[in-house]
């Protein structure tokens, strides 16, 4: 029998313990942050009915689709995103959630999309969003929580973005494209990606806009200069539209209260180029990039759908929401050698030397893991260069080192390994202590 070469899929990778612990730490974050403003934590399954996903999120997402017939004859198809799910979720639960409903929720996604820096087929997402209010204050607070998890995770130069589809919308409708908005949209979507000349290429092939036309909608979203200026450059623009007029309110609004709460203007920018390609989109839009590596395109993105779970239900359920993009926050990190390499879960390393005293080691450990101090204790009584030796390479700092002598006397060492310096720690009450002092430098 001829052995079958171990390997993955283009676009899907294995996560070796250096990377899935600051991923988990990352995970651990976002729960932390999104708790602190009051979202709950739901969970939906990775497979859908193929009706409930195909045509949410647009052609494209339709392309990207993992779908097919499952055993029992039924049309299937893999999340590509966890919103048009919660939609579905809501939907099926709203009488017993009760509204408006705030969640998150932190999972898998996949789309068949071609491979790039910081992007693959299969990706975790985290996710927060409310349902159940077109209030401005639930559009700011999205905001904050964008701002306050990427101070969380350590970042400080970073950029949220923020427009609104109907000052677009607005402006499409001024110019003449309003039936024509989602195409005019997803070519605006990539003028980062592909420059100016070739959106308004794309403009005139998919929404038949004219020269003039694509140059005032390139000119309005090229519009720069402070926050303030960009909004009264904006104003006559979508003057005599509703919509139009009803975006800029909200932005002026947003923009004051997101001051007011103490995001300087410098990680907050009223962008009128982003429209995020994804059709469901009604509002509020944000995309969040790292002034230290742009390159890598937004770390969190979302927005405001009103009208996406009223494919599953009469009931008005609006939402809005946002979604930390896990991996390529990673691949940024690792990019700006911000990823602690450990292969350490526990703080400390529990060297093993006396055979006949297992038991007093196992029990030592547990005392220790009680005590809030997780502890890797070595399974082997190998010779103490070996033990260390393994620790160093696992990344540990810290080694307690319990010898014959050490027992006898009821004094342990404490190897620090980084530093190469050792000291001496009692085995009884004080032990918890001096550990934690000791670790927490």
């Amino acid at each position: 029998m001829s052995l079958i070469e171990p390997r993955t899929l283009k676009g899907f990778r294995d996560y070796l313990p250096e990377t899935m612990i600051p991923r988990e730490r990352l995970m651990e974050t976002a729960r932390r942050v999104y708790r602190s403003f009051g979202f709950l934590p739901i969970d939906t399954p990775a497979l859908e009915y193929e009706e409930i996903l195909v045509g949410k999120g647009g052609a494209e997402s339709d392309k990207q689709l993992y779908r097919f017939e499952d055993h029992g004859g039924r049309r299937v198809a893999l999340r590509f995103d966890l919103t048009v799910p919660l939609a579905r979720f809501v939907a099926q639960h709203h009488n017993d959630l009760g509204l408006p409903f705030k969640r998150y929720h932190i999972g898998n996604v996949w789309r068949g999309e071609n491979t790039q820096r910081g992007r693959y087929r299969e990706f975790v997402q985290c996710d927060f969003d409310t349902i159940g209010s077109t209030s401005i204050a639930v559009d700011i607070e999205t905001g904050l929580v964008v701002h306050e998890l990427l101070r969380a995770i350590g970042f400080e130069r970073f950029e949220i973005r923020v427009n609104d589809r109907r000052v677009l919308n607005g402006v499409l409708e001024r110019a003449g494209l309003a039936e024509h908005a989602v195409p005019v949209l997803r070519a605006l979507d990539k003028l980062d990606k592909i420059g100016p000349e070739k959106v308004a290429e794309e403009m005139a092939s998919t929404a038949g806009a004219s020269a003039a036309q694509a140059r005032a909608i390139l000119e309005l979203a090229q519009a720069s200069g402070t926050n303030a200026q960009v909004l009264e450059r904006v104003r006559p623009l979508v003057a005599g539209t509703e919509r139009g007029e009803a975006g800029i309110a909200s932005l002026a609004t947003l923009l004051g209260a997101m001051d007011a709460a103490g995001v300087p203007e410098s990680r907050l920018r009223l962008d009128l180029s982003i429209a995020r390609g994804l059709d469901y989109y009604t509002g509020t839009i944000y995309e969040t990039v790292l002034s230290d590596l742009p390159g890598i395109g937004s770390i969190c993105s979302g927005g405001r759908y009103d009208d996406l779970a009223s494919l599953y239900t009469k009931e008005k359920l609006p939402g809005i929401g946002a979604s930390l993009g896990l991996d390529r926050l990673l691949a940024a990190m690792e990019e700006l050698g911000l990823i602690d390499a450990r292969r350490a879960s526990a703080p400390l390393f529990l060297a093993y030397f006396d055979e006949a005293r297992l038991a007093d080691y196992q029990a030592l450990a547990m005392r220790l893991r009680a005590a809030g101090i997780g502890v890797e204790f070595y399974p082997e009584p190998r010779k103490l260069g070996a033990q260390l030796k393994y620790a160093d390479r696992r990344g540990f700092r810290h080694a307690l080192i319990v010898g014959e002598d050490e027992w006898k006397t009821g004094q342990a060492q404490l190897k620090d390994l980084a530093r190469q310096s050792s000291a001496v720690v009692p085995l009884g009450a004080g032990l918890v202590d001096a550990l934690a002092r000791a670790l927490a430098e």
